[in-house]
């Protein structure tokens, strides 16, 4: 399945065929719309010539890195303190998992240890984790059986909660709309 979460055709397809890019867009998804998070990895790979490599950006020196993402238009709202946690997560990537990404799930015994592994990342929370483990699950295809279960509510069929559910425009609009509604509920409750 190819994804449609940057809606542009060359970011998708980063997205789709490296699974470092698709950790990394994940780790973007805050604070900005969720196809400039998914597309900071293609545009950090093009000013880092073409590349996106865990070893590589985990050795790199630290202002050079910011450079990549300060520059203009910037990968994120927050570039400084995006770049740190990039190459906190390559490290790990680089350290852990012999710079294979995928290896954080693949390589995972249960979805109890799917959800540790990914919780323990720089960046991701419970939630987070909940819905990155749905993603893989929905629109990857994990082979721990048990990965609804560790990413409930964001993992159950026929939901349109989050990032995981967007597979076409449609499917973008309807998880707009719920954050919307979301949104305005809080806003409701808060006021109380």
């Amino acid at each position: 399945m190819a994804f449609v979460l940057a809606q542009d055709d060359m970011a998708d397809e980063l997205l789709t065929q490296s699974p470092l890019a698709l950790l990394i867009g994940m780790v973007l998804d805050q604070q900005i719309p969720m196809e400039k998070a998914f597309r900071g990895p293609y545009l950090l790979s093009q000013r880092l010539n073409g590349t996106l490599d865990a070893g590589q950006i985990a050795s790199m020196d630290p202002i050079e890195l910011e450079t990549a993402f300060t520059a203009k238009p910037a990968i994120h709202r927050f570039p400084s303190a995006m770049s740190k946690r990039v190459m906190a997560i390559c490290r790990v990537v680089s350290d852990s998992y012999g710079g294979q990404a995928e290896r954080i799930w693949s390589e995972a015994r249960d979805g109890l240890d799917l959800f540790e592994r990914i919780n323990s990342l720089p960046g991701f929370g419970p939630d987070k984790t909940r819905i990155f483990i749905a993603l893989l699950g929905k629109q990857v295809g994990l082979t721990q059986q048990d990965w609804r279960e560790v990413s409930t509510p964001f993992g159950n069929e026929g939901t349109h909660m989050s990032v995981a559910d967007i597979v076409n425009l449609e499917t973008l609009a309807a998880v707009r709309d719920f954050k919307q509604e979301m949104k305005r509920r809080h806003k409701q409750t808060a006021a109380r």
